[in-house]
């Protein structure tokens, strides 16, 4: 487990997956991040790379050879991502390819996963370096799961999450089993920019947006106003999630998302990946901003 901290917040990030898993105000007890229980969903902010979501049947193909790949990727809970550098307000972990991530992702890379720490806000970046003489596909994106409620005079109900612009947004529907994306979609947002968090909400599970204007996305409270924001300037989609009743919700910027249930599960066909040339690399970054009202 590694720290930073400054006069307003403190956070933490842990080894396996470098995933972060706190963050804390200095100055009172509140706590901003999902506390990872393993009864309801085992996990903090899973870094997403090469993939976002499933791939149909966990199998994608390029170039004639046929790899395996479980859902979110390579890095998530890998215990080989390593601390590369730390400051005093920054942690940097990276992963570099091996005989065992050949073996299911057929590209040369080294993964970098960095966090900022400046006053009240926390900078995350992904860096993504081909090593390889040929182009390589990947996807990379957040999943950071937020507390909510933060105060004990608040209950699920009196959280929404409040977007930059007016939307009039359609999510794209899972299949249930497979975790696949369907040509179906149903209305979340009809020309207003809030979404009301309530249990059922996610009983469909994710909710995906492929065509917001908005880049940035606010939680907030009925009692107790804003209580942070997330910008993703560099990320087009964006999936909302949480257990089913459960006291979080994730906000997850994405360059990718999950396999279409149609997909003939050809790597370089796949939605929303990404290209790099050979020797480039590759960064795109999402903010977390905590309201400063809560950390005094």
């Amino acid at each position: 487990m590694y720290t930073l901290q400054n006069e307003l917040l403190k956070i933490a990030v842990k080894q396996s997956g470098a995933e972060l898993c706190a963050i804390d105000a200095v100055n009172n007890s509140n706590a901003f991040m999902w506390n990872a229980d393993p009864e309801i969903w085992a996990n903090f902010a899973p870094n997403l790379f090469p993939i976002i979501g499933a791939l149909k049947d966990n199998t994608m193909t390029f170039e004639g050879g046929k790899y395996n790949m479980t859902k979110h990727g390579i890095i998530r809970n890998n215990t080989a991502i390593k601390l590369e550098e730390q400051t005093d307000n920054t942690l940097s972990f990276s992963l570099h390819y091996s005989e065992d991530t050949l073996k299911q992702y057929p590209f040369k890379f080294k993964f970098t996963i960095a966090f900022e720490l400046l006053e009240n806000t926390i900078k995350v970046t992904h860096i993504v370096e081909n090593l390889d003489d040929t182009t390589l596909y990947f996807s990379v994106g957040g999943h950071p799961a937020f507390k909510c409620p933060i105060y004990k005079n608040e209950d699920y109900n009196d959280y929404y999450l409040e977007f930059e612009q007016k939307e009039t947004a359609e999510s794209y529907a899972l299949n249930m089993d497979s975790g696949l994306v369907t040509d179906n979609s149903f209305p979340v947002i009809s020309d207003g920019n809030k979404i009301p968090l309530h249990y059922d909400l996610f009983k469909q599970d994710a909710l995906i947006f492929k065509d917001l204007k908005s880049r940035k996305v606010a939680l907030k409270s009925k009692i107790n106003g804003n209580i942070l924001t997330v910008d993703y300037p560099e990320f087009p989609y964006l999936g909302v999630w949480a257990k089913p009743n459960a006291d979080y919700v994730c906000i997850e910027p994405w360059l990718g998302v999950a396999d279409h249930e149609n997909h003939n599960q050809d790597f370089k066909t796949k939605e929303g990946i990404q290209t790099l040339d050979s020797k480039q690399t590759f960064k795109a970054s999402y903010v977390i901003e905590i309201d400063k009202k809560h950390l005094v």
